[in-house]
């Protein structure tokens, strides 16, 4: 029987990539006077990095051979995503980061259905406590039982790290669970865990290789805004626990 869902947070609660992780890198580089630019297609390449401080150590390897910082580069690079951290919890309190289509209704028809729910991310836990506080409020911070986040595990996706620590603290095997997840390094780290995965694809994710998920979708769709199926198959307009439930059973 299905108990838990289990949700990415960048790009599959909100959008947040290309106008909020993106812009705030940029305002950190700009506040320590560095000259680099992330572009919405460089941003693009560096996401098959997961981590900011691991996505700043590859731009660094690629791109900046001869940079170098007075002291240990890790403890620098720690320092630079401290403040893009700053940036972009202020992009979510001045609302610039909505929720996606259909998550809030699902989150809330989960809820009334007595599933339980839980995070699998690889962004800092403040990131998202921000976003739950600026979005659902500050209450929807306890719909989660679990929020598994950050540097909580050593290795990142696409390593199943993050899931099998949500999946221990749940208590719960993952034939119990559906995750939730927009992305290459995403549906490989849930997969690792043996869960059984939906995606919802984003302007970055849309090219790649979702062979393992259970239903692939634009978006989780609302009644006058509906999802595109892009892979598998669903009835009505926009995902609800019904396909969901239906799904777990026959995948």
């Amino acid at each position: 029987m299905l108990q838990a869902l289990i949700f990415d947070v960048d790009g599959t609660l909100a959008d947040t990539e290309k106008d909020g992780h993106r812009v705030a890198f940029n305002l950190a580089f700009k506040e320590a006077e560095l000259d680099w630019d992330w572009t919405e297609e460089l941003y693009g390449e560096l996401l098959a990095v997961t981590g900011g401080k691991e996505r700043m150590a590859r731009y660094i390897d690629l791109y900046l051979e001869d940079f170098s910082v007075p002291g240990d580069m890790a403890e620098y690079i720690a320092g630079l995503h401290k403040r893009k951290t700053h940036h972009y919890v202020q992009l979510m309190q001045a609302g610039e980061i909505p929720l996606r289509p259909g998550v809030e209704r699902l989150l809330n028809e989960a809820r009334n259905a007595g599933l339980r729910l839980a995070i699998a991310t690889t962004t800092t836990p403040e990131n998202v406590t921000w976003l739950l506080k600026s979005t659902l409020g500050a209450e929807s911070i306890d719909w989660f039982e679990v929020i598994a986040a950050g540097d909580i595990v050593e290795k990142k996706k696409p390593a199943p790290d993050i899931f099998l620590y949500a999946l221990e603290k749940l208590g719960l095997d993952a034939k119990a669970c559906i995750a939730f997840e927009d992305s290459r390094n995403g549906i490989l780290s849930s997969d690792g865990a043996d869960l059984k995965t939906i995606v919802t694809t984003n302007d970055y994710t849309l090219e790649d290789d979702f062979s393992q998920a259970i239903l692939v979708l634009d978006q989780m769709g609302e009644e006058e805004n509906p999802a595109k199926v892009l892979s598998g198959n669903m009835s009505s307009p926009y995902l609800n626990l019904d396909t969901i439930k239906r799904l777990h059973t026959e995948a």
